[in-house]
């Protein structure tokens, strides 16, 4: 595959062209040149206005329906709508039918997106069918290729499960994920507990529900000295509690989902659905506690927390609707239009390119000459409309539907593969 890039400035924080404006020129999926000007004749040329390049993004944990559920996500209509968003690495989390609970799941994923352009990583179950019960052969599946483990959207709610998790993966340096929620508190809240929920007569999913978990999870990481990553942090307390187990010397990581970021409750007060999200969207004050916590380091990744879901799990009354928006398509697009230039395009690249990378022990791509290609092309100023028909994703569970952003992913190259997006 030959391309060339025009004129497109550089973000690739500590990388020799950081931040300069330049023409790169793909062949044969190598970057051949960076230069100030480049003239090649009869190759494909990608510009536009302001384009910006940096090296492909990856998101830490994307929910598809394959194997078992693929009327909601298959792996290539995932890839697709990957790809759209301007990535191209995603990692699976365990949650399809069966779970990814053994090393022929594993597999299973990896030899079934061998040749797609965006690379699949898959997140093995930490328990027997995602069922908090019985451990998984983790080691097992860390040889197969699983980089790091957890139940995806069902929280580990026995404590001396998850210790016993955190020892096991010890032994290979391995990484155990747990998205925060003590169920029992919880108790079948339908939105973040506040006053919100309590104008529109909902019951609350309260704070605390999210930060006991946290602090158990912290205090079994600190007896057992293994390595943790807390998933979609979306209270004040809990991004607390990382920051002092971070300044204690404990090997935790964190991530917040972009929806936590850009939106609180009074997003729910006309009852849409699809912005009935899991973690919940948050009050005001915990949102600008996760904004915190992401510039000062607290928060080390941002995550799409992309979810399918057929539309008969949410075209119902709001409290029978099941939780969960699609977000790789609209990810970038959220982040310019919603979070303006408070999240510059070096700390969304630190956050969604290098850092996912670097959590999963993943070679982070090198953009320099000579170097296979692996990109993201997007344009921080074009307007566009994110419309049904023209989605990627099999699911359509979005708020976003027939909104106008600023911001979008153009097209993104790894290797030999290029993709560039149908929205004008």
């Amino acid at each position: 595959m030959d391309l060339l890039i025009k004129n497109a400035k550089i973000i690739n924080p500590g990388g020799p062209h950081h931040g300069v404006q330049r023409d790169l020129f793909i062949r044969e999926g190598k970057i051949e040149a960076i230069e100030t000007e480049i003239l090649v004749k009869d190759v494909p040329v990608l510009e536009g206005s302001q384009l910006q390049v940096s090296i492909g993004w990856m998101d830490i944990g994307v929910q598809t329906g394959d194997p078992g559920l693929e009327q909601r996500e298959d792996l290539s209509t995932v890839g697709a709508a990957a790809a759209a968003g301007g990535f191209t690495a995603i990692s699976c989390q365990p949650n399809t039918d069966p779970a990814i609970h053994s090393k022929s799941e594993v597999l299973y994923v990896q030899n079934n997106t061998q040749r797609q352009l965006v690379a699949f990583y898959p997140i093995g179950a930490i328990t027997r069918n995602c069922a908090g019960k019985d451990l998984t052969e983790m080691i097992d599946m860390h040889a197969s290729g699983a980089v790091a483990f957890s139940d995806g959207k069902k929280p580990v709610q026995d404590g001396g499960l998850m210790m016993r998790a955190l020892q096991y993966v010890q032994a290979f340096n391995g990484l155990a994920i747990n998205q925060p929620l003590d169920r029992h508190i919880a108790n079948e809240g339908q939105m973040h507990e506040g006053l919100t929920s309590t104008s529109l007569g909902m019951k609350g999913i309260p704070a605390i529900a999210e930060e006991i978990m946290v602090q158990r999870d912290l205090h079994l990481l600190a007896y057992t000295g293994s390595r943790l990553h807390l998933a979609n942090l979306s209270t004040a307390g809990a991004v607390e509690r990382v920051r002092q187990a971070k300044a204690q010397g404990l090997n935790v990581t964190a991530s917040v989902a972009v929806m936590n970021l850009a939106f609180d409750d009074t997003a729910l007060d006309g009852y849409d659905v699809n912005f009935k999200v899991m973690p919940p969207l948050r009050s005001r004050a915990d949102v600008d506690a996760l904004k915190e916590g992401l510039l000062d380091g607290t928060i080390d990744v941002i995550s799409a927390n992309h979810v399918p879901l057929e539309e008969e799990l949410k075209k119902v009354e709001f409290p029978y609707a099941q939780f969960g928006a699609i977000g790789l398509e609209t990810m970038y697009a959220v982040c310019k239009t919603y979070l303006g230039d408070w999240l510059s395009d070096e700390l969304f690249v630190e956050k969604v390119a290098i850092n996912p990378r670097k959590l999963f022990g993943v070679p982070v791509p090198v953009l320099e000459k000579g170097q296979y290609a692996d990109l993201a092309v997007f344009s921080p100023t074009q307007q566009w409309a994110y419309r049904q028909e023209l989605a990627y994703s099999r699911s359509h569970n979005s708020p976003f539907f027939g909104r106008t952003f600023t911001g979008k992913p153009v097209a993104v190259i790894n290797r030999d593969q290029s993709f560039i997006s149908r929205y004008r």
